[in-house]
């Protein structure tokens, strides 16, 4: 229609806003995306999932020669030391390349980058960059940010976010971290491979909240190994900078006498929330759920007919890969086409050393349903983790007890997200334990321990 600017008008340029706007250009459809951010690709791409996998895989290298690993392998090296300015470095240019290519994409698939913050005006129009503009069908893509722990001034100097915790000039001494899920624990692991001394509290009384509890049991033995200090169970109540560093006071979340820890450097990693602050949803006739997330029905249409809405901003993991199939799955329905997401079969990676990896049920919700069968295989007993010297960690299969259907697979092993994958893909199309039991695997491979622990399930294990 004429009066219309845009057939599909996407508000932010992260992994789902970003995709969702190429599939509907794709599809035929006159996009635009808005996006505030002087570079697209959301926290993910610009201070998330990118940069901290390339300080992830850079310190990984570094302690391997620190340590003495890469000697033992017969490759010795003189006089190594760190040069976290070049570390730094090679992360900004991860992220330039990959931002530069998402503009690339847009201008290649003709998609108009909005520059600035949009704002509902009604419900079919926003103001964005000073401009007004009209689109017959709008996506809501806006993600999440750092959810903030109450009484707690980040200052990304000594009390920190996942963003600061990106770009600290100097190793610290001591780095506190409140929070063990999954961003506390990977940029906790950087810099303690590069020298820090870490130690992690948890209001919980394991790590890792919403994984298989097993699986959370053992990852906090590994690191502990490593030489993390886990403080679970405990709760902080206050954090004071005192000159250039800071005083945790925590106490057992139970209740308890108090105590404080002395810190060079606090990172707060407690969780994110939905990005909805500034959009004027009101204008448009939307309201919050009670978890200040935009509700949506199956294909991702939000009360408002016209209005759409995908990523962290809705119900669900806060995962980029979720919210990449949202976004296309909501430009096909917009389209006039099916796209359809399965919310029950989306993995998740924690990418410390080893990775940490889940899809599906945990046992403990499993159980709630049903009967199960359990089958396991040590990584210890896995060729090729033998040969790279890398025995820490298990994988776990859990099948319903009647069917055999999988019903969820969890893994710890150095190269966990991507052997995961494997079974993501076998329960999206309904294998049994003995589907996976009975497909050849190449040998050494850490692959074969999904074999085994399938096999396992009907205690048939071969090599443990």
């Amino acid at each position: 229609m004429a009066d219309y600017d845009y057939d599909v008008l996407v508000i932010g340029a992260g992994p789902g806003g970003y995709v969702a706007a190429i599939r509907a250009a794709q599809l035929g459809l006159k996009t635009a995306c808005a996006e505030a951010r002087e570079t697209l690709g959301g926290t993910c791409l610009n201070v998330g999932c990118i940069p901290s996998k390339a300080l992830l895989h850079a310190s990984e290298l570094y302690e391997e020669a620190a340590s003495g690993a890469l000697a033992k392998l017969g490759v010795k090296i003189d006089g190594m030391s760190l040069d976290l300015d070049a570390m730094h470095g090679q992360r900004k240019d991860a992220v330039k390349q990959l931002t530069g290519g998402i503009e690339y994409l847009f201008k290649k698939n003709k998609v108009e980058w909005l520059k600035g913050r949009a704002a509902f005006t009604a419900k079919d129009t926003v103001e964005v960059g000073g401009r007004t503009v009209r689109a017959k069908n709008i996506v809501i893509a806006t993600g999440s940010s750092v959810t903030p722990l109450p009484g707690i001034a980040i200052d990304n100097e000594v009390v920190i976010d996942s963003t600061g915790g990106l770009e600290l000039p100097k190793v610290p001494g001591h780095l506190v971290v409140i929070g063990g899920g999954v961003i506390g624990l990977e940029l906790g692991s950087v810099w303690r491979r590069l020298g820090a001394k870490v130690t992690v509290v948890e209001y919980l009384d394991q790590l890792l909240p919403g994984m298989d509890g097993e699986i959370r049991k053992e990852a906090g033995k590994i690191f502990k190994k490593q030489g993390m200090a886990l403080r679970l169970s405990t709760k902080v109540t206050g954090v004071e900078r005192r000159g250039e560093g800071a005083v945790v006071t925590v106490e057992p979340a139970a209740g308890g006498a108090t105590e404080t820890i002395d810190a060079d450097v606090v990172l707060v990693a407690i969780g994110r929330r939905a990005n909805t602050d500034g959009l004027n949803l009101d204008a448009a006739g939307l309201a919050l759920n009670n978890r200040g997330q935009v509700d949506v029905n199956h294909d991702f249409e939000t009360a408002v007919p016209g209005i759409w809405a995908i990523g962290d901003v809705v119900p669900g993991p806060m995962l980029a890969h979720k919210a990449e199939d949202e976004g296309i799955a909501v430009a096909e329905n917009i389209a006039g086409h099916t796209g359809i997401v399965n919310h029950d079969v989306i993995p998740g990676v924690v990418y410390t050393a080893p990775e940490i990896a889940g899809v599906g049920l945990t046992e403990e919700q499993a159980k709630e349903r049903g009967a199960v069968k359990v089958g396991k295989f040590p990584m210890l007993a896995n060729s090729r983790a033998k040969t790279n010297h890398q025995p820490d960690g298990m994988v776990k299969v859990i099948a319903d007890a009647k069917t055999d259907r999988v019903l969820g697979v969890w893994c710890i092993a150095s190269v966990a997200g991507t052997m995961i994958a494997q079974a993501a893909q076998a329960m999206e199309f309904g294998a049994t334990s003995e589907d996976i039991a009975y497909t050849c695997h190449a040998h050494p491979t850490h692959s074969e321990a999904i074999k085994e622990a399938a096999m396992a399930v009907t205690g048939k294990p071969i090599h443990v």
